[in-house]
């Protein structure tokens, strides 16, 4: 069963969802937003696979100088390491689609979606990780300092952080790797089924 060869259709099929994954480069995985009374307008941060960027150009300057105060890091993307090979990891994905294009085997179909979501799994905890660091480790000599207080931001949704709201979403990135997975498990829903019919 596993072993049998996808039709045409699919093959076409799963060739998109190498181009929608390749897309993934140009497009932000994720974004968070800071709403202050400082800043009215509020302030963005784009998480990309290879950057992270602001919303507007001082964006990522600002939240770097409101984290100062509260003891917390500089967010620097050369300092963080995930986003020195999240692109091979793309880059592995996007080759596992082209690699069933060319060996159109149900089997392939399946390791591109069980890849996908082991890729989002690591992904979403490596994050929240990345977010407890940042959140807890802050500095002792910080100008704003509350006794038990933490700054994690939320992994999805939003939080009240003394009077800063933090929302956290995914972006375009993630909705196109959701999108390709979807592509993959209709084939192989369509593939099963034809074979039974």
């Amino acid at each position: 069963m596993w072993t049998q060869k996808i039709t045409r259709s699919h093959r076409i099929m799963v060739l998109i969802c190498a181009v929608l994954m390749s897309i993934v480069y140009l497009v932000p995985l994720w974004r968070i937003h800071l709403g202050a009374p400082q800043y009215p307008e509020g302030l963005s941060m784009y998480i990309w696979t290879s950057n992270i960027s602001g919303g507007d150009e001082f964006d990522l300057q600002n939240i770097n100088l409101l984290n100062h105060y509260i003891g917390m890091h500089e967010i620097a993307p050369d300092a963080i390491p995930e986003l020195k090979y999240m692109p091979y990891v793309l880059g592995f994905m996007i080759f596992g689609a082209i690699m069933t294009v060319i060996i159109p085997r149900l089997f392939m179909v399946l390791l591109g979606i069980i890849n996908t979501i082991l890729v989002a799994i690591v992904g979403l905890a490596d994050f929240w990780h990345w977010e407890y660091v940042y959140g807890h480790n802050l500095k002792p000599d910080a100008a704003i300092q509350v006794p038990g207080m933490t700054y994690q931001p939320p992994l999805l949704a939003c939080k009240e952080m003394l009077n800063i709201t933090a929302c956290s979403w995914p972006h375009g990135g993630v909705a196109l790797i959701v999108l390709s997975m979807a592509i993959l498990v209709y084939v192989v829903y369509e593939e099963r089924k034809n074979r039974t019919v």
